[in-house]
């Protein structure tokens, strides 16, 4: 007797014309679907990715494809030299996906630089690749001979894990007298067998009937299994147990703790003793269920015997038996539905990271591509994904369930290198579940910064006569970025005079400036270059700076006598009247130093004379004066012998010789000794004046304040009155020719910064006028503008001074 069970065959059939439906749709849409049977030998061509997708095969190598499993094992692998999509693993239908209708694998191919993602489907076609196997090879039934005809006895299943034609298509019960084999179905629509009974059963003729029953598939080769009936007959039960209900109907929330009471079932035996004590069993429990529900045999009670998870079953349906002490049987069905519960947090899975981005990356760059799903369902399983608001990323998500971390703002390595990106997935249960994963992003470095200097200016002072190579200073310059964008080589600009740039040399790699002649500050006091830092990136930065260097001057040049004129064989003679008075004005040494400062400073003292105690130089002007008035017993003649020395700290001097003649005939010039009674009368008018300024009103005091101020005024702006120096002594034009009206570079009278020279009080009234053919008028114009410059500079920087050194390279005649 066989029975058919193969009625699903049209609906398989349409889900063949869905699956080359949704190839094509999916291809169109940057999705491919590909239909492969079970069990494939590792290796097999599944198809060609790059063919289906309209890429290179060339391509997929050069941008490091890999194919990715969503939740599953990796199942398949890409040969990038191909294209192709090869099977890497046994892929058995029913270890995947068990008794569903259809089986899909959800694959990613990713391709980076740039980062692009496929969607891969794999819909697993069953083959019939397993038999029909009985949980039980032998079923014990105890009939009574009474049982009436037609009384039908569930057989359990055989179980196929194939599909389709594949699974059972029918039953054959062996050949016998009594029983035949219908089916029957069950509210889910599943059949199952069940032994008729056809010819009343004698115990006395036959005590025991053994039955053969075959489950056979449809597929080809044909499969099939086999399980034995014996069937014991028994006095007269004449009633079986009666259970309630023919459907129990429960639910049980997922994760319940064992022996918790999901329903109690209830039958009912009219017979009395052994014959009406019924004991309950499950039958027809798959694998697994085995272990999660257990029933009481005595009261019916089922329980939770294990985990029950939602998301493994959302319902259960299980064969339920009531037997009595007599062998007879009932059966009904439970179906337990499981609720489900929020238990699952969403899963975070980083299918592609680019843990490096450069900081001048375009907004919407990609660095990450990101899996989440959530095994819940309902509101349970659906997912929000969200990362900090601080950050110049964003996600967003085009595909279900894969969101992408782009970038959202200017990246600046030089703020932050670095970003910890916190991705959080929250789902919508109540309460509601989430998961955390850090993405590590580090920032590259592009050069975007070029090198800056301390000070876009810097001065340095340097002694003259330096050995070449002496340091002179050290520049550094910073460069914020990093790496080879952040190496920096020091060289002199070309925007430095070329002269210039030779008197220096620079250390490319530390920015040490290093002489590279001697310098001699008579010749040079100051000079200005250019440094140029340069970092090592493509393409490079620089930055300049310029470098002031002033030369200091040394003691390295002795005084040079200008008057009088020092020749070998000749010494011009001052004529003076014999009559002259004490302190009267015989003539003046007048020599200057090339160098500056204090090193020019001039001091003139007597070394050796005729006579001792006739004769004196003042210190600091040089000019020879009488000591007394002369008398019979002097010589004539007088020669005299000074000594001239600078003010250096090793200090340099010359000797000037002046010869004297005393003359009867001259005429003694007021102009040259009243200074003397003057400066006496002074003396006294002074004192009497600061008796006057002590005992003085404050409107006093500040009478004299203004006139002091308004005095000084006139003196910078050289206003004050000069006697006519046309009864002067005269300077021979003999003894300074039109050349010497302009000594070059000569240090006495040479502008110095730094140094400012001093003159006694009155001193101008000693001075010497110059002969006719002497061009005093350009020396007037220089001394007038010089003072002027100079005592406008120093009304803003030395109010303390009195005079400062003036322009570049006038050179003072004294007049």
């Amino acid at each position: 007797m066989a029975v058919c069970v193969s009625s699903n065959l049209c609906h398989f059939k349409w889900r063949i014309s869905f699956f080359v439906c949704a190839l094509v749709f999916g291809v169109s849409y940057g999705e491919v679907r590909y239909v492969l049977p079970e069990e494939m030998k590792r290796g097999s061509v599944i198809g060609n990715v790059a063919l289906d997708l309209g890429l290179q095969a060339s391509e997929l190598q050069a941008r490091r494809a890999r194919v990715v499993a969503e939740g599953t094992s990796q199942l398949c692998e890409l040969d990038t030299a191909s294209g192709n999509l090869l099977v890497s693993q046994r892929i058995d239908r029913e270890e995947l996906c068990a008794q569903a209708s259809i089986c899909i694998l959800q694959f990613q191919l990713l391709l980076e630089d740039p980062l692009q993602a496929f969607s891969l489907v794999l819909d697993v076609a069953d083959i019939n690749d397993n038999s029909p196997v009985f949980a039980t090879g032998n079923v014990k039934l105890d009939l009574v001979e009474s049982t009436v005809l037609g009384r039908r006895f569930p057989l359990e299943s055989a179980h196929d894990p194939d599909l389709g034609t594949n699974s059972i298509r029918e039953y054959k019960l062996s050949h016998n007298d009594h029983f035949s084999l219908e089916m029957s179905t069950q509210i889910n629509g599943n059949t199952y067998p069940e032994l008729v009974l056809k010819r009343q059963l004698d115990r006395e003729a036959k005590a025991e009937h053994v039955l053969e029953i075959n489950g056979i598939d449809g597929g080809k080769p044909v499969r099939s299994g086999t399980a034995f009936i014996h069937i014991n007959v028994l006095d007269v039960n004449d009633n079986v147990p009666v259970f309630s209900q023919n459907v129990y109907k429960a639910s049980v929330p997922e994760n319940s703790v064992i022996g918790t009471l999901i329903t109690t079932l209830n039958a009912t035996d009219l017979d009395e003793g052994i014959y009406g004590e019924i004991t309950y069993s499950l039958s027809h429990l798959s694998d697994k269920m085995g272990g999660l529900i257990e029933v009481s045999p005595l009261t019916g009670e089922v329980r939770v015997a294990g985990v029950i998870d939602y998301e493994e079953a959302s319902s259960h349906e299980l064969g339920v038996q009531a037997k009595d002490g007599g062998g007879q049987a009932s059966h009904c069905k439970l179906v337990i539905d499981v609720i489900d519960l929020n238990d699952n947090e969403p899963v975070i899975e980083i299918k592609s990271a680019s843990a490096n981005v450069a900081e001048d990356a375009k907004v919407g760059t990609m660095v990450a591509l990101i899996n989440i799903y959530d095994l819940d369902t309902g509101s349970s399983g659906r997912v929000t994904c969200s990362i900090p608001d601080n950050v110049p990323f964003k996600i967003f998500s085009e595909v279900k369930n894969y969101y992408m971390l782009v970038t959202d703002g200017v990246l600046d390595r030089e703020l932050q290198s670095e970003y910890n990106i916190t991705v959080t997935a929250t789902d919508s249960g109540s309460p509601s579940l989430s998961s955390v994963k850090v993405i590590t992003i580090l920032v590259n470095d592009v050069n975007d910064n070029p090198p800056t200097f301390t000070h876009s200016q810097y001065n340095v002072n340097i002694l003259e006569n330096q050995p070449m190579g002496t340091l002179v200073m050290k520049l550094e310059a910073q460069d914020s970025d990093d790496g080879t964008n952040a190496k920096i080589l020091y060289h002199i600009s070309r925007e430095t005079n070329s002269e210039v740039s030779s008197f220096l040399t620079i250390n490319p790699d530390t920015g040490e400036l290093f002489t590279s002649r001697l310098f001699d500050y008579e010749q040079s006091a100051h000079f200005q270059m250019k440094v140029a830092a340069r970092d090592g990136g493509d393409p490079a930065f620089s930055t300049t700076c310029t470098v002031n260097v002033y030369i200091q001057d040394q003691n390295d040049n002795a005084p040079v006598i200008l008057y009088p004129v020092q020749t070998s064989g000749f010494i011009a003679e001052d004529v003076v009247p014999i009559e002259a008075p004490k302190g009267y004005l015989i003539t003046k040494v007048v020599a200057v130093d090339p160098d500056s400062g204090h090193n020019a400073w001039l001091s003139y003292r007597i070394i050796k004379a005729t006579r001792s105690n006739l004769f004196m130089a003042d210190l600091h002007t040089g000019e020879i004066r009488t000591l007394r008035t002369f008398t019979d017993e002097d010589e004539t003649k007088h020669a005299i012998v000074v000594l001239v020395t600078d003010n250096g700290r090793e200090s340099l001097s010359a000797t000037a010789t002046v010869s004297i003649r005393l003359s009867d005939g001259l005429p003694v010039l007021s102009e040259l000794y009243e200074f003397v009674e003057e400066t006496k009368g002074n003396d006294n008018d002074n004192l009497t004046l600061y008796l006057i300024i002590a005992l003085s009103t404050v409107s006093f005091l500040l009478i004299l304040l203004i006139s002091g101020v308004f005095y000084f005024n006139l003196c910078r702006r050289s206003y004050v009155y000069r006697s006519n120096t046309s009864s002067l002594p005269v300077f021979p034009s003999t003894y300074c020719t039109s050349t010497l009206t302009d000594f070059s570079r000569c240090g006495t009278l040479l502008r110095d910064d730094r140094y400012d020279p001093f003159m006694t009080t009155g001193s101008w009234r000693g001075d010497f006028r110059f002969g006719s053919n002497t061009d005093t008028d350009t020396l007037k114009k220089r001394s007038a503008a010089y003072q002027k410059n100079t005592l406008r500079r120093l009304s803003t920087e030395r109010p303390s001074l009195k005079v400062r050194a003036g322009p570049t390279h006038p050179c003072y005649v004294i007049k």
